[in-house]
């Protein structure tokens, strides 16, 4: 499944890619899309099977699950 979550603080965000990545997820910092809007104006994209509730951080404003090209609001902080 792939997802891409939304944060208060750039430091959040780069935070959070290295946990996924030391988790063995691959993940890429990236421009959060105007739909998505984000108090840092940028957003971590991964995919993963893992228990997407596992995974969700602090420092996480937003969770998004992508699927056939719609997006799906999951968490809110």
């Amino acid at each position: 499944m792939e997802y891409v979550a939304t944060f208060y603080t750039h430091s959040g965000a780069i935070k959070y890619n290295r946990y996924l990545r030391s988790r063995g997820i691959n993940s890429e910092v990236m421009p959060v899309p105007r739909k998505f809007s984000s108090n840092c104006g940028i957003g971590v994209k991964f995919a993963t099977e893992e228990p997407i509730k596992t995974l969700i951080s602090e420092d996480m404003e937003k969770l998004f699950k992508i699927e056939d090209g719609r997006d799906e609001l999951i968490y809110s902080g």
